[in-house]
């Protein structure tokens, strides 16, 4: 009899045992359930603050090319809408030069550009339930200078030469812009300044063949590309851990 309830009694030991590590585990495992669950609420507010900001830049782009449409000045929206491009029609750049053109219609067609580019990204983003203006979802903006291919001997070649007439513009429409705030006091969501330049020489050319004149100031360019905030690896590390 002793030894039955001695065995009996190991039994419920080992029972009693199994039961708290079973508790145990379901501990771990609800604790699991819910990092994960935050982990997927996460990642959707992440995939939903994308969506936002491609939504922003879409309007942005769109809103610029149809104000800019109704007063007859020609813009194009490229690279999967993610580039405002000015093509030569509207602005073009003499050969081996970075200034802008001493042009009365076409510098009032670039204040028209800049005046819409201003409208269009204090704007909130076209959505009633948001308030945030729309370049709050943008990272940067470039102003991207191009060049033809024929060499220069101005300094860094057209690497510079790029550059400055991204810089011509840049301080055009800091010069002769009317606007509060400016672009150079805009702040991205990050507190860094919104508005960047750059240069490409001749490496994005639209012409690779440049027989005529006409083909090498259609190379002579700027672009706008509007780069949009996204989640940085730290970020999406933290996720995943």
């Amino acid at each position: 009899m002793k030894e039955k309830r001695a065995e009996l009694s190991k039994q419920q030991e080992e029972v009693l045992k199994l039961k708290k590590t079973l508790q145990k585990r379901e501990k771990e495992v609800a604790k699991l359930k819910k990092e994960l669950s935050l982990a997927r609420l996460k990642i959707r507010e992440d995939i939903e603050q994308l969506r936002s900001a491609e939504k922003a830049r879409r309007e942005i782009l769109y809103e610029i090319k149809a104000t800019l449409a109704k007063q007859s000045i020609i813009v194009e929206v490229v690279d999967n809408d993610t580039v405002l491009r000015i093509p030569e029609t509207t602005l073009t750049f003499l050969s081996n030069s970075y200034d802008i053109p001493n042009k009365p219609n076409l510098q009032e067609a670039i204040k028209k550009i800049g005046l819409a580019l201003h409208k269009a990204i204090l704007k909130p983003l076209n959505d009633h339930s948001s308030s945030i203006k729309r370049f709050k979802y943008l990272d940067t903006v470039f102003i991207e200078g191009h060049t033809d291919s024929r060499p220069t001997s101005r300094t860094k070649g057209n690497w510079g030469l790029s550059t400055f007439r991204a810089i011509s513009l840049w301080e055009f429409w800091e010069n002769s812009l009317d606007i509060k705030p400016s672009f150079g006091e805009m702040r991205n969501a990050f507190q860094q300044k919104l508005f960047s330049v750059s240069g490409y020489a001749s490496s994005r050319r639209l012409q690779l063949i440049e027989n005529t004149e006409e083909q090498r100031a259609m190379n002579r360019r700027i672009d706008i590309r509007f780069t949009i905030k996204r989640p940085t690896i730290k970020e999406l590390k933290a996720v995943v851990e």
